[in-house]
């Protein structure tokens, strides 16, 4: 999801590596779950992983996710899916803790660190104003980020991006709307509601999906 503010007006300045040491460590947010309980709009969306994680937590595929927990929305001239936030988020227990913390999507992963993209590749940064938290103290970036494989996962990041990118101009060519709803619903077919298979590995069965959308996605003018 594209944002619009000067990086300078959201940040401390600097931009982060993996191996940077960073302000974010909130403390398990003790006593703390108000960036959770928030209305934050469609701020929260979700690539393949996310979904991948979220239904190995509940048992349920996306199309029996979609409407409770999560909802497709149209964001940045794409169609993509996004946590469902209206009156916080649908998997905060009654004690303010995350019901799927092990399984919890990137962005959850990242806060308060954003991703900012720079061509092919990408930095993070931290967001000064979005932790109402005051004592947070340095941790290194990957540690933060608790993603196993976080290679694997970097480059997986960069892949989706730029395909995204690539889907977002492709749609803005498209003058039918039946062609671009064919198109938009194509990708969220191939890499939300088609199921990826749990036991195998993830990023393979991602290059896969990725290299065929791409021959097909081409087709479209």
């Amino acid at each position: 999801m594209l944002r619009y503010e000067d990086i300078k007006d959201i940040s401390d300045g600097r931009l982060y590596d993996l191996n940077d040491m960073v302000k974010a460590d909130c403390q398990d947010c003790r006593n703390c779950h108000k960036c959770c309980s928030s209305d934050m709009g469609k701020s929260i969306t979700l690539d393949p992983l996310d979904i991948y994680r979220l239904c190995q937590a509940t048992g349920r595929s996306f199309n029996e996710l979609l409407g409770r927990e999560i909802e497709l929305s149209y964001i940045d001239g794409i169609i993509i899916p996004n946590m469902l936030m209206k009156e916080g988020c649908r998997f905060l227990n009654e004690k303010g803790r995350c019901s799927i913390h092990p399984y919890r999507p990137s962005i959850c992963r990242l806060f308060p660190l954003g991703r900012i993209y720079e061509g092919l590749d990408f930095k993070y940064f931290l967001q000064v104003n979005e932790c109402i938290k005051s004592n947070r103290t340095k941790v290194k970036v990957r540690k933060w980020i608790d993603t196993p494989d976080i290679e694997r996962y970097s480059a997986f990041v960069k892949k989706w991006h730029n395909f995204l990118k690539m889907v977002e101009k492709k749609a803005a060519a498209i003058e039918d709307e039946t062609k671009l709803k064919g198109l938009l619903m194509a990708v969220i077919e191939e890499f939300y509601v088609k199921a990826f298979d749990p036991d195998k590995d993830f990023y393979e069965q991602f290059d896969e999906r990725l290299k065929a959308s791409l021959a097909v996605i081409r087709k479209f003018a």
